[in-house]
Parts: structure tokens; sequence; C-alpha cells
């Protein structure tokens, strides 16, 4: 993995959030979600690895295939589009 220090917080940052599934990681970043795991079990404590894997593990919201359709979730008409991580100025 040639990722830069940026891309590997990014990477991080985004296996946290709840609402990220890791299939948006991996169409930005290239990886599977095994790639995230052994990206996280390498730059992570032990113990904050852990917790996160306590906390993913089955989440629906992390795997697309399990969640349900977006439609009827509430998006504000104000909010930016996002597009490969880069806010759209539009």
């Amino acid at each position: 993995m040639g990722l830069n220090a940026m891309d590997k917080d990014r990477i991080i940052e985004m296996a946290w959030e709840d609402r990220t599934p890791f299939d948006a990681i991996e169409s930005q970043f290239g990886l599977t979600e095994k790639d995230v795991i052994k990206l996280m079990r390498n730059e992570m404590k032990p113990t904050s690895f852990r917790l996160w894997r306590a906390r993913v593990q089955g989440r629906k919201t992390k795997h697309s295939a399990r969640t349900s359709s977006d439609k009827f979730r509430f998006k504000s008409k104000a909010q930016k589009a996002i597009t490969l991580n880069k806010i759209s100025k539009r």
C-alpha cells in the first residue's frame, strides 16, 4: 500500500465514522475491508484497534449490502456535494 500520511489519516477517520461504508473507502482509496483492517491494526494501539473492531463488526452501516435504501434519509438541500473527498464549490 503506497499511502501517504494524509491518506492513512483520512482512511482511519472514515473507518471510525459510523455511516461510512467500507465500499466508500474501497472506491476512494482502492482498499478492501480486509486491507482497512490491516491498516487499522498497524496504525492503532492494540486497545484502540480492539475497540474499533468490536464497534464495526456486524454493523449494518459499515456494509453497503446490509444498509437499507437511503431514499428515506433526510439530506439538507444546503449540504454541499462531496466528490472523492473534495468539496464541490458550486
